[in-house]
């Protein structure tokens, strides 16, 4: 064996030895006014409504990129990830600034889980637990203060908000 081949294998070995990362990198962000965008309620348990405007993030590019880059979110808005069946969801914080409650919704509308106060520019996966059909983000802590648990029920307006 060469000294050559012997680097080349060396080099393919160390290569096969290093982790590899999926990268959720954006080239270069779509505006968030070019989203789509609805209203949705969440009926809580206790007969209560809140109402929040959202994006929604509907194609594979908007899931991806999501809130990513967002330094301020009002009180009252959101995003809302969409998918075209249920399934298991894995998220994480990579570039996004703002603390997150995450809301898994089931094909009814139900609210199957929420993670609180995801933290900002974390790599840790976040998992759905279940199949779901969507994901509301939400700024951090709204979840808590509105009193919006695993059961509450999101509904989606028909017609994209102005």
């Amino acid at each position: 064996m060469t000294k050559n081949s012997l680097s080349m294998r060396t080099s393919l070995l160390l290569l096969l030895l290093v982790p590899v990362f999926v990268r959720a990198d954006v080239g270069k962000p779509e505006p968030l006014s070019q989203f789509p965008q609805t209203t949705v309620t969440i009926a809580t348990p206790d007969a209560r409504l809140h109402h929040f405007k959202v994006w929604v993030a509907d194609t594979h590019s908007r899931r991806e990129q999501g809130l990513m880059f967002i330094e301020h979110m009002d009180e009252d808005t959101g995003m809302l990830f969409v998918y075209s069946s249920a399934q298991r969801i894995a998220m994480w914080m990579k570039n996004t600034y703002i603390p997150l409650d995450m809301l898994f919704l089931r094909e009814d509308g139900r609210i199957t889980r929420i993670v609180k106060r995801a933290k900002p520019e974390s790599l840790d996966i976040i998992d759905s637990n279940s199949e779901v059909i969507g994901v509301l983000e939400l700024n951090g802590g709204i979840a808590e203060k509105l009193g919006i648990v695993p059961g509450a029920i999101l509904t989606r307006a028909s017609q994209p908000a102005p």
